[in-house]
């Protein structure tokens, strides 16, 4: 059993990027599919789907083009440690190429969402 199943995730996937898998079969949970939803927007990911009735799992596609960038995923917020920031202190990611993940009021959305929304919140993970 893993403590922060976000953490795994996020080394999971790039685990499975580095290594060249096409699919990547991890636990469900609303939050994890939240935030795929946001990969997949931001062409991280190429798609998911979730399997399975009582125990359930997301099947992630992923891209294996080798001209595609491989990108780091960093968990910000841990269970340990949370860090929260208001909509005013929201900064941009590596200069614009990254994103940021928050959990805000609005729902799970991206750093440049909240900017515009104008909703501060917990900072999840940074993806770039």
């Amino acid at each position: 059993m893993t403590t922060d199943s976000l953490s795994d995730l996020f080394v999971s996937l790039r685990n499975a990027i580095v290594v060249g898998h096409g699919t990547l079969v991890v636990p469900h949970s609303t939050l994890k599919e939240k935030i795929l939803h946001i990969f997949r927007k931001n062409k991280y990911i190429v798609d998911f789907k979730i399997e399975g009735d009582i125990k359930k799992t997301i099947v992630i596609t992923l891209d294996n083009s080798k001209n595609r960038k491989l990108p780091t995923f960093r968990r910000i917020s841990t269970p340990g440690h949370r860090v929260y920031v208001a909509s005013s202190t929201i900064k941009k990611s590596r200069n614009g190429v990254g994103i940021y993940i928050l959990s805000t009021p609005k729902g799970v959305i991206t750093g440049y969402e909240a900017r515009a929304l104008n909703v501060g919140g917990e900072i999840i993970g940074e993806v770039y």
